[in-house]
């Protein structure tokens, strides 16, 4: 198939032609297959290699081990470029894992440069990866006694907005995410319920992972366990106990000793250790409270538990384990610190988190990590603000949270709330509300609306020569670099937004011009500019390489793993009529003339379509079907 298809793509690509954006949209993985066929005993003709570049399904060719899923490739440029260095190259062995697949530095460009506001510094300064281009992330993932809410799913897709941008800069990403599966909720939960620990947190670890997927988030390379390192959480307090910044109480729990650790509370925060107490209250013998607080045994009051000792009365067996420290099950903050050395090493360039976990358990995972391997434990720290509902924080301490199942029951509101997290900016407050949600819904319907009109007319067919002389094209060159200059300082996502509404704009704009020349009984002169709109169609492409919303979001699963058919039900990707979105147009250009009586009157025409139209400060109308 791909020979014979290849020849004819192929004579199109060397007569200068655009590949059709339909297939050009689909590089990523392929180039992997192209890559890897260049440099093995396989037998192709130039153009059906070019064409592989471009074919969606190559991948299927090979085994999906090849294929690792935090590679995304960003232009077929660059795939045709390697494939010719690599034409002629020694022919070698198969690779024995998707590993081999990662091009060295010499292989490509230098990534481009960024910079980020770092926490450590409280500046916003460019981002200098340890290893160039590999850049090893560590993010702190979700505790899994229940569902996750939209409030943490927004820490989830900043990570994946990090990971995007920093892949479409040319960086390799090495993503790392924890999965808190014992504490003290999970243990309640466990017991008000009657369940094992780990039938508990395998079904919650699931759920989440599938959320994950609906929302289009690229998985890290793994989501390791806490209950799975328990031995080098143990080999941590040992070297903390060596070097003076562990003790063992009576009672068996191990705490880490502040008061030894230069700088403590001075990282990420200024903590006001003058107004703390020296010493702990008697308050920690009741059933279930929180050794890392309450514990009268501690040295100081801000020791915090890096190992809590066995306690009958609240304990599992099934939570606890014997130690050559003891048996019990580890604190919260140590998970992260012990994870983070065995699988990204003592120093990583990148770390993520909540804003709320700054203090303290950031600043405990610094004091954990730096007082045990004496070197600096992360270089760049990237916090995102909360998700709000009114005027609080969502949390589910405050019983103020909706989980994604249950604020996004249809595939549009999911795009919709991945949308409305990915272009804004990731370090302010966002508010999760009805209005923010229908205009995301709009900014979509709109979007998808303009790659489906695009579709259709590259379908018909026409010349598509010369892209780069019109005036669309020249949109979106601008926009293009608009979007770059965007994601190179802090993600600014608002900006990359407006660059990608940019070349929607310039789309709409000569679909426009050529539909009311048909409509008057004229020819378009000139015709439609379908070189543009091609162009169009990649940028837009080549955008969501970060975005991440032009997608199909997957059917639900159920608790029991199996997809949930009477789900997922979704209306809303239904496109709203074009003799609606023109009235909508008008309206909006006679509101913004001050013409309020045509605009009333377009109103009541939208009405009569069986469309509402409902203005957003700021954003686009809202068009949605009445009834």
């Amino acid at each position: 198939i791909a020979t014979k298809q290849g020849h004819k793509q192929g004579r199109d690509i060397c007569a200068g032609k655009p590949i059709r954006s339909s297939i050009a949209s689909s590089a990523g993985h392929s180039f992997e297959y192209c890559y890897w066929i260049s440099t093995h005993d396989m037998k192709l003709s130039f153009s059906s290699l070019l064409f592989a570049v471009c074919l969606s399904s190559a991948s299927a060719f090979v085994e999906p081990s090849l294929f690792p899923s935090h590679v995304l490739v960003k232009s077929r440029a660059r795939a045709v470029a390697v494939f010719a260095a690599n034409l002629h190259s020694p022919r070698t062995k198969r690779p024995t894992s998707s590993s081999t697949l990662h091009m060295s530095a010499s292989d490509t460009a230098s990534p481009r440069k960024l910079s980020l506001y770092n926490s450590l510094s409280r500046a916003k300064e460019p981002f200098e990866a340890m290893a160039s281009p590999k850049v090893t992330m560590y993010t702190c993932g979700p505790t899994v006694y229940d569902y996750a809410h939209v409030g943490n799913f927004r820490a989830f897709l900043t990570y994946d907005v990090l990971k995007r941008a920093l892949l479409y800069l040319g960086y390799e990403v090495d993503h790392i995410c924890n999965l808190t599966d014992v504490d003290d909720k999970i243990i309640a939960r466990c017991d008000r319920e009657n369940i094992g620990l780990i039938e508990l947190t395998r079904k919650f670890e699931r759920l989440f992972l599938d959320d994950l997927d609906a929302l289009n988030i690229i998985r890290a390379r793994a989501y390791p366990r806490a209950t799975d390192h328990i031995p080098e959480m143990v080999q941590l307090i040992k070297d903390l106990e060596e070097r003076g910044l562990a003790y063992q109480s009576k009672e068996g729990s191990w705490y880490f000793n502040v008061g030894e650790k230069e700088g403590y509370g001075q990282q990420l925060v200024q903590l006001d250790t003058k107004n703390m107490q020296s010493g702990a209250s008697g308050a920690g013998s009741a059933r279930g409270t929180d050794a890392d607080e309450y514990d009268a045994e501690k040295v100081g009051a801000r020791d915090f538990a890096l190992w809590k000792a066995f306690k009958p009365d609240f304990d599992r067996d099934d939570a606890t384990w014997d130690t050559e420290i003891g048996r019990g099950r580890p604190g919260w903050h140590l998970e992260c610190s012990a994870m983070a050395k065995r699988y990204l090493g003592e120093t990583i360039d990148i770390h993520c988190g909540g804003i709320d976990l700054k203090f303290p358990h950031h600043e405990n995972e610094i004091a954990q990590s730096e007082g045990a391997n004496g070197r600096p434990f992360c270089n760049c720290w990237l916090h995102n603000g909360f998700v709000n509902i009114g005027d609080e924080k969502m949390s589910k301490s405050k019983g103020n949270f909706l989980t994604l199942r249950g604020a996004c029951p249809k595939a549009d509101d999911v795009r919709a709330y991945r949308y409305l997290v990915v272009s804004s900016q990731y370090r302010n407050p966002l508010s999760f509300t009805k209005e923010a949600m229908g205009a995301a819904k709009g900014a979509l319907k709109r979007m998808d609306r303009v790659r489906a009109q695009i579709d259709e007319a590259l379908e018909k067919g026409g010349d598509i020569s010369g892209g780069d002389n019109g005036d669309v094209a020249a949109v979106v060159k601008k926009e293009l670099e608009n979007f770059e200059a965007a994601l190179v300082d802090d993600l600014s996502m608002p900006r990359a937004a407006a660059a990608l509404f940019g070349v929607v704009k310039a789309a709409e704009k000569e679909l426009k011009r050529v539909s009311k020349a048909e409509k008057g009984g004229e020819e378009a002169n000139p015709p439609l500019d379908l070189a543009g709109l091609c162009a169009v169609k990649n940028a837009m492409d080549e955008m969501d390489e970060v975005f991440g919303v032009f997608y199909s979001v997957p059917k639900p699963k159920k608790d029991d793993g199996s997809v949930d058919e009477s789900a997922g039900g979704d209306d809303g990707n239904v496109p709203i009529p074009d003799e609606v979105m023109v009235l909508v147009s008008e309206r909006s250009a006679a509101k913004e003339a001050k013409e309020w009586d045509r605009a009333d009157s377009l109103r009541s025409k939208i009405k009569e379509l069986g469309y509402s139209v409902k203005d957003i400060k700021g954003g686009d109308p809202l068009v949605s079907r009445v009834g």
